[in-house]
């Protein structure tokens, strides 16, 4: 059985920083996630987009930023369960948890803190009669690594943000782009829309609105897709393409976490944002996308604002006994527990002769 201090479920990135923040408190943090690797949706759904909200960087690219905590967190020596979903929670009699996976693993802990995000979740695919044949050979619903349609023809669906987002990316990557929208109005941010017009005005993308791809064929992988023009059912357009990716947004669930008796609203975890983003389970928290409470925002800044208070809040129930005294990383440094040191220089006092 795996024991530490705080068990984290979800490796995101506000799941990440909470081992900064607990580290900081002399706490060792154990992760659980059922991706195959940390970063949460930064990793798995967007690793190239960039992001503008995050304090003290302009731009970041979601990868980047998870690289960083990584490095940030390295001196606390984290450990991960990856590739398994927390399936199971059991209180114990001496008030600690045991929190089991998929896969049976069995992880104790007297903090649990659910970071996982919008939860489990599956993208949502559109109703075409042989979609499944074609799933990973030229149909994907998600781009974690866009040198892969370098050269290549790719048609992508969708009327949000990320379908025009990517749209915008990939002009200046594929060979060929085409944006297919059942409506003529998007749903995206204006400053994209414009882009989006822009690249179509100039050529370098293909926009047809208002339709929808009603049909894919191929042999073994995908060769063209059959579009249909909403206002002209009898103009269907048969297009030759490499990759088609329909991009119509997440369906997220909260998975086995939602019949652990945690208090849910609207498919996120009602936690007490007064004080500490603690549950109606004493010692269990939740903190980011996963939770919700009056006033809530769904950025990662927030998610990271959260971790350092259930952090906070976490040390005092684990030691109800001491008094925690903060100090400054800027005054106290940063002590790792592979025994490296991050501390500002010294003034050096010397005396006037």
């Amino acid at each position: 059985m795996i024991k530490t201090d705080i068990l984290i479920i979800g490796a995101g990135p506000t799941g990440l920083f909470a081992v900064f923040e607990a580290g900081l408190l002399k706490l060792k943090c154990h992760l659980i996630d059922a991706l195959p690797q940390a970063g949460g949706q930064c990793s798995e759904l967007y690793p190239k987009k960039p992001i503008y909200d995050i304090p003290g960087f302009p731009e970041v690219l979601a990868g980047d930023l998870v690289d960083n905590l990584m490095e940030q967190i390295k001196p606390f020596q984290p450990g991960f369960t990856l590739g398994e979903r927390a399936e199971t929670i059991e209180k114990l009699e001496d008030g600690t948890f045991v929190v089991t996976t998929s896969k049976g693993t069995q992880h104790n802990a007297p903090v649990v803190a659910i970071a996982g995000g919008l939860g489990s979740f599956e993208p949502r695919k559109p109703q075409l009669e042989n979609l499944a044949k074609f799933e990973d050979k030229g149909v994907t619903y998600m781009i974690k690594d866009p040198e892969i349609y370098r050269n290549k023809r790719v048609v992508i669906a969708g009327g949000g943000d990320s379908a025009l987002d990517w749209s915008i990316f990939l002009a200046d990557v594929a060979a060929e782009v085409t944006l297919v929208h059942r409506r003529n109005e998007f749903r995206g941010a204006l400053d994209s829309v414009e882009k989006v017009q822009h690249l179509k005005d100039t050529g370098k993308i293909r926009l047809i609105t208002p339709a929808e791809v009603i049909g894919l064929q191929g042999a073994d992988a995908l060769e063209s897709v059959i579009i249909r023009k909403t206002t002209n059912a009898a103009e269907d357009i048969m297009l030759e393409t490499d990759h088609f990716i329909p991009l119509f947004g997440l369906s997220p669930k909260l998975g086995p976490i939602a019949d652990w008796g945690l208090e849910i609203e609207k498919n996120a975890i009602k936690v007490n944002n007064a004080l500490d983003y603690q549950t109606n389970i004493p010692g269990v928290y939740a903190i980011g996308d996963v939770n919700t409470y009056p006033g809530k925002l769904k950025l990662i800044l927030c998610g990271f604002h959260e971790a350092t208070l259930m952090c906070q809040s976490a040390y005092q129930r684990i030691f109800p006994d001491k008094k925690y005294v903060m100090k400054y990383t800027t005054v106290g440094g940063v002590t790792g527990f592979d025994g490296s040191k991050k501390e500002a220089p010294k003034a050096v006092v010397k005396a006037i002769e």
